[in-house]
């Protein structure tokens, strides 16, 4: 699962009197930041340090080039190793809402990034391990921990071993997700969805922390220390604050342990630090977290009251009540809904959204604009959302949210109602598909196919035909089943209509088709007929294995075994007349007899061949080759 963090920056009212504030030598003006170690590949990890830099009033000094992070055992405190991290990307946050932006606020986004080997040799405690980088200083304006100027920060990551229970242990640290640049309204609810998803699939937990002070301190002006092993020291919150209450407000600042929603309702005016922990679990074990802290601007803001909206489904007078009407939805009965929404607002841009509720299935699609312009408090804009014929909510009852946003600042407020409803389809009476084929073998399979044999040379013909009740449009087609149909010879052709198609299938093979078919033997072909137009079409197949056969019936393949070359016209010759046909490949080549000392006596090339004996009665073997290379060997008895 990932973590979704917000970066939030400063308001010009705060800037202007920084302006006038001479910077320090160590007033880097860092606005946070957070580590990230993801699995590559092997033993290969990617190790980065995401932070955050106030672009207009940072020290341009401390914009390092490199940073050295530090990797520890959880256990000992003992340091593993230490890696320089290079600076590989800098680049501008922007803002959630650009409308709402100022262009006196800007904040570099700065990537620090290496590749890193974590081999099975070394990280295998049990305890764990975690990784430090740390940094002075802080915006000197932070209004609720004592002298932030003088604060510094240590980024944070914990991990697990790469070996547990002697296996290799996986795991890439929850995502952090791209920093934004808003900030918040005194007594106006802020919130912002933190949660997300892990790439292992990890259950995650959120909560508040007070942010990390480290080792770092102002002595140390804009040079990056060597990180040093934990405990670390944290901020000092000023009278009246601390890890609940970090940013006071009616809620104050809080996050979700399970959702990681953020919710505050700040009651003050000021740039407030504050911090949060991702903490991730596999099969009940806390295996790792990562912790962020960053910045929340709160400054005054023009009054916005939210949109209204009301919803009524066509045909109706009167609007749909959440709560108390649930909307059925029928098969050919209108599945559309009005709806109006205005804001007391002048010139505010409303934005019309739907989102599911209790499903995921995508059941609803406007058909109108959802999106204006309130030019007055009296103006109403309408819109329609319509539900597609084939939603089917199986009995259930689904709840759609319809949710009206105009573009206040910072955040757009709301009006959502909440509409329940039930779906069905209309009935659909699967299609019947026959045909000319031999039946399909009992038990009745879709995978076990009829088996039709073709004699060679010789043409077969078999007929399809698809009817359906309900008059949907159907269509028949072929397909070889690895194979290409018009390759070998085969020809299908189809007649498709409302209710009723029909086809036709005819096939001389050649001995191209055996080549085809392969050691097996057999050419499977799947016929199919499709239905258009209900929402959950019943489509019906006839798979069929053909098989090539010899124009000429085999017989049992039956030597003698005695000959007795007397002259009275009875068994005088040795011959074969039983023996397989010559089929494409697979002709006769050969024959050979050999006496019982191995002295080849006889042979001959024709398939019609007449042996009388060597002049002498006694056993005598013979050996019968084919040029696919299939051979027969057995023994003849000459009596004279």
């Amino acid at each position: 699962m990932k973590c979704f963090w917000t970066a939030l920056r400063f308001s010009p009212w705060l800037l202007l009197g920084l302006l006038l504030a001479p910077l320090g030598a160590s007033a880097t003006h860092i606005v946070g930041g957070e580590l990230d170690l993801q699995y590559k590949s092997g033993s290969t990890y990617a190790l980065t340090l995401n932070l955050y830099f106030d672009a207009i009033y940072g020290d341009p000094n401390a914009l390092d080039q490199s940073l050295v992070a530090g990797i520890f055992a959880k256990g000992t405190n003992q340091r593993i190793t230490l890696v320089t991290l290079p600076l590989t990307s800098n680049t501008f946050v922007q803002y959630t809402n650009p409308a709402c932006s100022s262009g006196s606020l800007s904040t570099r986004k700065l990537v620090y990034t290496k590749d890193i080997t974590l081999d099975a040799a070394t990280y295998t405690n049990a305890a764990g391990y975690y990784v430090a980088v740390e940094r002075c200083c802080r915006n000197v304006s932070i209004s609720n921990i004592v002298n932030p100027g003088g604060a510094a920060q240590a980024f944070y990551l914990e991990f697990p071993a790469v070996v547990r229970s002697g296996a290799a242990f996986i795991d890439s640290t929850p995502r952090i997700f791209p920093p934004l640049g808003d900030y918040a309204c005194r007594n106006e609810l802020f919130y912002y969805d933190f949660g997300g998803q892990d790439v292992d699939g990890d259950s995650l937990v959120y909560d508040m922390v007070t942010p990390l002070n480290g080792h770092a301190t102002a002595a140390v002006g804009n040079t990056a220390p060597t990180p040093l092993g934990a405990p670390y020291s944290t901020v000092s919150w000023n009278a009246g604050l601390g890890t609940a209450n970090q940013i006071p407000g009616s809620p104050a600042l809080g996050i979700d342990a399970h959702t990681g929603r953020l919710t505050v309702r700040p009651r003050d005016l000021g740039l407030f630090v504050f911090g949060v922990r991702c903490s991730e679990y596999r099969r009940g074990v806390k295996i790792g977290e990562t912790r962020r802290d960053f910045q929340l601007y709160v400054l005054a803001c023009p009054t916005n009251v939210a949109p209204k909206a009301t919803v009524r489904a066509a045909g109706s007078t009167v609007a749909y009540r959440p709560g108390r009407d649930t909307l059925r939805l029928l098969p050919g009965g209108n599945r559309c809904l009005t709806i109006r929404y205005t804001d007391p607002d002048p010139n505010s841009v409303l934005t019309m959204s739907a989102r599911p509720v209790n499903f995921t299935t995508p059941a609803v699609a406007f058909t109108t604009s959802t999106s204006g312009t309130v030019r007055t408090a009296a103006d109403t804009l309408t819109a329609t959302l319509c539900f597609p014929d084939c939603t089917d909510t199986k009995g259930k009852v689904y709840l759609l949210d319809i949710i009206v946003a105009d573009n206040g600042c910072s955040l757009p407020k709301h009006d959502t109602v909440r509409v329940a409803f039930t779906a069905a389809l209309a009935p659909n009476t699967a299609p019947v598909l026959t045909s000319s084929f031999p039946p399909a073998p009992l038990p009745v399979s879709d995978q076990a196919p009829a088996v039709v044999r073709v004699a060679l040379g010789q043409r077969y013909t078999a007929t399809l035909a698809g009817l359906d009740a309900d008059r949907d449009a159907l269509t028949m087609t072929a397909a070889g089943v690895g194979f290409d149909m018009a390759a070998v010879g085969m020809q299908f052709t189809a007649q498709n209509g409302a209710g009723q198609a029909n086809a036709t299938f005819s096939w001389e093979p050649a001995c191209d088709a055996v080549a085809t078919a392969g050691e097996d033997g057999g050419l499977l072909v799947r016929f199919r007929l499709a239905e258009a137009g209900p929402c959950v079409p019943v489509p019906q197949e006839r798979l069929i294995r053909f098989e090539v056969v010899p124009a000429a019936q085999e017989q049992a393949f039956l030597p003698p075994n005695i000959i007795t070359p007397n002259g009275d016209g009875q068994n005088d010759y040795f011959t074969m007349p039983s023996l397989p046909v010559d089929f494409c490949d697979r002709k006769f080549a050969s024959i050979k007899v050999f006496s019982r000392w191995g002295q080849k006596v006889y042979e001959s090339d024709a398939r019609d061949f007449h042996w009388g004996g060597a002049g002498a009665g006694g056993l005598y073997y013979y050996l019968v080759t084919y040029t696919d290379g299939r051979k027969f060997k057995g023994w003849v008895e000459v009596v004279p």
